[in-house]
């Protein structure tokens, strides 16, 4: 759409194609009504490695598709940086994601409620969790069946996945067969957003089946650069596309849906920000927001790698030669085998702490190993199992290094800032130590490859962890929802202060909840878009 002499208008522009914008683009034109553009800063997603379960572990650091963010160096992790992968690509993060499909607990949503985040308790999103679902299982009280993303089972037996849920339960964790239902704790298999062993992005489920209605327009290689205000209403969103600058208008709202990173980024550049940030870079100020980048919240993992004495694991697949082109021609023909893994096969929910209300910890466990995610896995059979803290108490900031929209934002989690953190992971580290070590999984462990047996000591634990300890990619909270003087939306996830522009992704969480996040963010997109098409009429 090149048209830098003329502004061409839509009734709704989304700025951002991910997890939330596919859901917002699809709801919004689903009745022919109003008119929709959707601005994409990546290409359209036509990568094969996409479509394939694993392909997460290739597209880690494929840039045609991701941001490749990095953290700035981290006090609590030794000084080291932190890769940030986020999805550029129709699709988002979706797009490259582990495929894990997990809502978080119900008292994550009631807490957002009691926060005073009206319309936000666990009642109020599960319909939208429900509308959004084509639960594999079929239709319950907690799931939905026939909506647009497809929520499958595991496709691969896995000898090492069935052990590590025997183990926990001979720790004293019970069984759980849904993650997602009447409660969170216990050991289980993850479900994922795959259908027939292709993964199910957002793209695929929410974009694909709308994108040939006329009142849809989709443009792929449009980085947004700003948004533009008459007054204090949101009224145009310029964008580069091709190298060239575009314009568009909004005739009812804007809506930003580029993520936890790159949504505050945008606000920041157009002027909508800690004002003493935005005259550093020369950028008038519309609206002194500071909350704007703050709170800034991700999940770390810390990754436990065992040693296995059969060749029964991915690495012993994937550094076969033969084994390695019989699964590729397997997934090919039938859409199964070890390519359908997900970044996760079974896990647990567990408290560290017989005093807490509900879990703090996820264990994600693959029947594979490597040194770092996204690099090649080890030469001999292994396995991880990981430490996830799910509601951390460090806070972080996202901020614009300058006025460029092209250079990547600034990002500080603060990783283990506080004594909880700290001690969350060396407790979980302990727990998980103790199912690896139980009867189940015997036949199945030669070693600890690390920590290792001489990392004893909680001071050795916590070094460990500060050595190691990773990202399991969720940031989230940068706009976050509520009535605070550092809220940057309201409940119907309008920026307050300003018309015609709403925040509609992970960063309006008002805190990070229990889980993996992509579910959620799809259910957020699905209650704004009723929020949306009422305030519409």
């Amino acid at each position: 759409m090149n048209n830098n002499n003329d502004t061409v208008e839509f009734d709704y522009v989304v700025v951002g194609a991910g997890s939330a914008g596919c859901v917002l683009a699809n709801r919004l034109s689903a009745d022919g009504k109003y008119s929709v553009l959707l601005l994409e800063a990546g290409p359209k997603d036509s990568n094969i490695w996409i479509h394939v379960p694993i392909g997460y572990g290739k597209l880690f650091k494929e840039k045609a598709v991701n941001w490749m963010y990095q953290t700035e160096p981290e006090p609590g992790l030794n000084g080291r940086q932190v890769f940030q992968p986020r999805g550029k690509v129709l699709g988002g993060t979706s797009s490259i994601n582990g495929l894990l499909y997990v809502r978080g607990q119900h008292e994550d949503y009631d807490r957002w409620r009691q926060r005073g985040n009206a319309g936000w308790g666990f009642e109020d999103v599960l319909p939208y969790f429900k509308k959004a679902e084509n639960q594999q299982r079929g239709e319950d009280q907690y799931h939905g069946a026939g909506g647009p993303l497809p929520v499958s089972d595991w496709r691969h037996h896995d000898p090492l996945s069935e052990a590590f849920v025997k183990a926990a339960g001979e720790a004293g964790i019970p069984f759980n067969p849904d993650f997602n239902g009447a409660k969170q704790e216990g050991a289980g298999f993850f479900q994922s957003t795959t259908s027939r062993g292709r993964r199910a992005s957002s793209a695929f489920s929410y974009l694909r089946p709308a994108k040939n209605r006329g009142n849809l327009h989709i443009e792929t290689d449009a980085l947004a650069q700003r948004i533009l205000f008459e007054g204090r209403r949101a009224r145009t969103v310029e964008y580069r596309q091709r190298g060239q600058l575009c314009s568009v208008r909004a005739r009812r709202e804007i809506l930003v849906s580029s993520g936890a990173y790159n949504s505050p980024q945008l606000l920041q550049l157009s002027g909508v920000g800690p004002a003493d940030l935005l005259k550093s870079h020369g950028i008038d100020v519309v609206l002194d927001s500071p909350g704007v980048g703050n709170d800034l919240q991700d999940h770390l993992q810390v990754r436990i790698v065992m040693r296995c004495p059969q060749r029964i694991t991915l690495n012993d697949v994937i550094n076969n030669p033969v084994r390695r082109v019989l699964a590729g021609m397997q997934w090919a023909a039938l859409r199964r085998g070890p390519l359908t893994i997900a970044a996760g096969t079974s896990g647990a929910f567990l408290k560290t702490s017989p005093r807490l209300a509900s879990p703090d910890v996820q264990i994600h466990f693959i029947p594979f190993s490597t040194d770092k995610m996204g690099e090649k896995l080890h030469p001999f059979s292994g396995f991880t199992a990981s430490v996830c803290q799910l509601r951390p108490e460090s806070r972080g900031t996202l901020r614009i290094r300058s006025a460029d929209p092209a250079q990547p934002p600034e990002i500080r989690i603060n990783y283990l800032a506080t004594e909880t953190d700290r001690r969350t992971f060396i407790d979980g580290i302990g727990i998980l130590r103790g199912i690896l070590a139980k009867p189940a999984l015997r036949e199945y462990v030669t070693e600890e490859v690390y920590p290792g047996a001489k990392v004893v000591s909680d001071d050795d634990i916590l070094a460990f962890c500060r050595q190691t300890g990773s990202t399991v990619y969720h940031p989230t909270s940068t706009c976050r929802m509520g009535n605070d003087p550092l809220a940057v939306v309201d409940q119907r996830l309008k920026v307050r202060g300003i018309e015609g522009l709403r925040v509609v992704d992970a960063s309006v969480m008002p805190d990070l909840m229990s889980g993996n996040t992509n579910a959620p963010t799809i259910m957020i997109a699905e209650k704004a878009s009723d929020m949306i098409l009422a305030d519409a009429r």
